[in-house]
C-alpha cells in the first residue's frame, strides 16, 4: 500500500478514536499528572502559548488549552490548578560545584561577614565547640567585600595572627568566596610544613608579608600545600564514613537546589573516584536531581582512563559524564585572572596560568579523539584567548568532527578582539550572571574603566554576535539560586543599586533560555529537556511569578511553588 495513503487512513483511524473518546467522556490518554489554569512558558517556538500540560510516566504527553485539558484526566490523574501561576521548563545550572555546594552546607559559612574581625569570631565560636586538633573548615570570605580593611594587611589580605592566636589547637582553613585561595591558621601551616623558606608552586602564590613570612594566604595552586594536611586528615576516615560522607553532601545539595526550582545540575569537576561513587548512587536511585559531570583529573589520569568513563543518560537521565574541565586561570578577585596587560590595582602582575597551555592543548587532543567535551576555566583576557587558541588548533585538526559545543567556563573577562570568536567557531560561553553584580564593586579597580566596559560580562555582545551563553552560579561561590542570578542577568544591579554597564544586560527570554535551553544544548540534551514539548522529560519548575514580565522588583519576591522531576513532586512549598 501507499505510504501516503496509509498514513491518511491512520490518521482518519486516530481521529475517529479520539472523537469516540471525547464523547464517552473517557482521556485520550490518562495522564498521571496534570497542570492546568497556568501560564505555560514552553520556550519553545513549536507551542509558545499553553495553559496547561500533562505527564505521563516521566514524559510530557500534551500541552494545550484548560478546555482540551479534561481529554487527558483520568480516575487516577493527579490534578494541580495552577491560579495562574507559571510553569517554566525547570532550571538548568550549568557551572557549579555539587558537593562543593553541599560541604558548604555544613560548614562555616563565611559570605556575608561584616569583616575579618567578625570571621575571627565566626571561627572562635566553632573553637569551643570543638575537640583539639579537630580541624575548622569554612568558606566565603572575600577581602574586597570586607566593610572595611583588615589591619595589618598584604594586598589587603588580613594576617593570620589573630586567627592563630583564636585557634591554637585547632587547625584552621577558610577557603575564599572565589575558592581559588585558602586562609590558613598557624598550625594549619605547620601541620603542612610550610615555612618562610617555602617557595612558590608552579602556578600558585603564598602570599608574605616584607620579612617574607608567610601571612596565611595561598593562592591558586600554592593552596595544595595546605590542603593535603587536611586531606591527609579525611583519608583516615573507613571506606564506609567516606561513602556516607559524600551521600550527606549529595543530599544537602539536592535539597538546596530542589527548594530553589532546580531540575539538572553542571557540575564543574570531580574526580574518578567520585565519579565512580555518584554512578553507583545513580544505580541506587539516590541522586534526587540529574547531573552532568565534568570530569576534572590531571592529564595523565585523563589518558589512562577517559576510555572507562563516558556515561550518556546513565541511570535513567540522572548521570551524564562526557566532559572533561581544567583550569587556565585564577580569579580576579584574587587577582589570579591571567590577563594581558597588568592589574590596575597592582602594576607588577598580570595573574596566573595555573594549567601550562602545553597541558591544555594536550588535553584537549585526547579529549577530541575520545568524543569529550572541553570545559576549561578562564577569567583572564588572556586566559580566554589562549583557550581560544587552543580549541581552534584542535578544530583544524579534527575537520571531520561537526559538533564540538566546547565551552569556556566563566568568560568573565574577553579582549574585544576575541569576542566574535566564540560564534564563530561554535565556542560556548558558560556564564554565571551573578558573579558580575557580585563582584562589581571590584571590577573597575582590578581592570580600569575602559576594560571593564569593553570586556567585562559582555553577554549583549557575546549573543549579538551569534554565541551562546548557558547560565549558573559557581556555587557554592555564590547563592545556587537561579532567581537572584536571571534578576542580575536582566538588570545588571548590585546591592547597593549600582548599575554595571546596562548596555549589556539580557532580555528576559535570553536570560530565561540561558538557564534552560541553552544548559540543555550545552550537555547535548536539548532533545530531552529545556523545552516545555510533547516527548520531553517532564522536568519543571513553578513560579508565583511571571518571570518575562513582572517588575524587576517582582522577580527579587518570586517562590519557587514546585519543583518536578521525571513527572513527581520533588519539591512543594509550604
Amino acid at each position: 500500500m501507499n505510504t501516503k495513503i496509509f498514513s491518511k487512513i491512520a490518521l482518519s483511524l486516530l481521529s475517529i478514536i479520539m472523537v469516540g473518546c471525547m464523547q464517552n467522556n473517557k482521556p485520550i490518554l490518562e495522564a498521571d499528572l496534570i497542570l492546568t489554569n497556568g501560564n505555560i512558558v514552553t520556550v519553545s517556538e513549536k507551542y509558545p502559548i499553553a495553559e496547561s500540560v500533562a505527564i505521563k510516566e516521566n514524559k510530557i504527553i500534551w500541552i494545550g488549552s484548560n478546555d482540551e485539558a479534561k481529554n487527558y484526566i483520568g480516575g487516577s490523574t493527579v490534578k494541580i490548578d495552577l491560579k495562574g501561576k507559571t510553569v517554566i521548563p525547570g532550571f538548568i545550572e550549568s557551572h557549579a560545584h555539587f558537593l562543593g555546594l553541599g560541604e558548604s552546607l555544613r560548614i562555616l559559612d563565611l559570605r556575608n561577614a561584616a569583616n575579618w574581625e567578625s570571621i575571627v569570631k565566626i571561627v572562635e565560636e566553632a573553637v569551643a565547640k570543638s575537640k583539639p586538633n579537630e580541624w575548622i573548615i569554612g568558606r566565603g570570605w572575600h577581602q574586597e567585600k570586607f566593610s572595611s580593611a583588615p589591619k595589618p594587611n598584604v594586598h589587603g589580605y588580613p594576617i593570620h595572627d589573630m586567627l592563630s592566636k583564636i585557634s591554637p589547637n585547632n587547625p584552621v582553613l577558610l577557603s575564599h568566596a572565589s575558592g581559588h585561595a585558602t586562609f590558613a591558621n598557624l598550625l594549619a601551616m605547620e601541620m603542612a610544613g610550610v615555612t618562610r623558606a617555602t617557595k612558590n608552586p608552579e602556578g600558585g602564590t603564598i602570599i608574605k608579608d616584607n620579612n617574607g613570612n608567610p601571612i596565611g594566604v595561598f593562592e591558586e595552586n600554592a593552596e595544595l600545600l595546605v590542603t593535603k594536611a587536611y586531606n591527609n586528615y579525611l583519608n583516615k576516615r573507613t571506606d564506609e564514613e567516606k561513602l556516607a560522607d559524600y551521600y550527606m553532601q549529595v543530599q544537602l545539595a539536592s535539597e538546596d537546589c530542589l527548594k530553589k526550582g532546580i531540575t539538572s545540575f553542571h557540575d564543574a569537576g570531580e574526580t574518578f573516584e567520585v565519579i565512580d561513587i555518584l554512578k553507583k548512587f545513580a544505580d541506587e536511585k539516590k541522586l534526587p536531581i540529574r547531573l552532568n559531570v565534568m570530569i576534572g583529573e590531571t592529564i595523565e589520569n585523563i589518558e589512562a582512563k577517559l576510555t572507562n568513563y563516558k556515561l550518556i543518560g546513565y541511570g535513567d537521565n540522572f548521570l551524564t559524564v562526557r566532559s572533561i574541565k581544567q583550569y587556565s586561570d585564577g580569579a580576579l578577585g584574587s587577582r589570579g585572572a591571567w590577563l594581558l596587560e597588568p592589574y590596575s590595582d597592582l602594576k607588577n602582575h598580570i595573574g596566573s596560568n595555573v594549567t601550562p597551555v602545553e597541558t591544555l592543548k594536550k588535553i584537549s587532543e585526547v579529549a577530541a579523539a575520545n568524543g569529550f567535551q572541553m570545559r576549561i576555566h578562564a577569567i583572564g583576557d588572556r586566559a580566554n584567548r589562549e583557550v581560544l587558541d587552543i580549541y581552534e588548533q584542535v578544530f583544524n585538526q579534527n575537520k571531520d568532527i561537526k559538533d564540538f559545543r566546547w565551552c569556556i567556563e566563566h568568560a568573565q573577562h574577553i579582549s574585544n578582539e576575541d569576542i566574535d570568536r566564540f560564534a564563530k567557531h561554535g565556542v560556548i560561553a558558560a556564564m554565571q550572571a551573578v558573579h558580575c553584580t557580585s563582584d562589581a564593586s571590584f571590577v573597575d579597580e582590578r581592570l580600569g574603566d575602559t576594560r571593564a566596559k569593553e570586556g567585562a560580562y559582555v553577554w549583549k555582545k557575546l549573543i549579538e554576535s551569534g554565541a551562546v551563553i548557558c547560565n549558573g552560579t559557581d556555587a557554592p561561590v555564590e547563592d545556587v539560586d537561579p532567581i537572584k542570578c536571571f534578576y542580575s542577568a536582566v538588570t545588571r544591579k548590585s546591592a547597593d543599586g549600582s548599575v554595571f554597564y546596562p548596555d549589556q544586560k539580557m532580555t528576559r527570554m535570553e536570560a530565561l533560555k540561558s538557564y534552560t535551553t541553552n544548559g540543555a544544548y550545552a550537555s547535548f540534551e536539548e532533545n530531552i529537556k529545556g523545552k516545555i514539548e510533547p516527548g520531553m522529560l517532564a522536568d519543571l519548575t513553578v513560579l508565583s511569578n511571571d518571570l518575562l514580565n513582572c517588575s524587576d522588583e517582582e522577580i527579587l519576591n518570586t517562590k519557587v511553588l514546585y519543583t518536578i522531576i521525571d513527572g513527581k513532586i520533588k519539591y512543594q512549598s509550604k
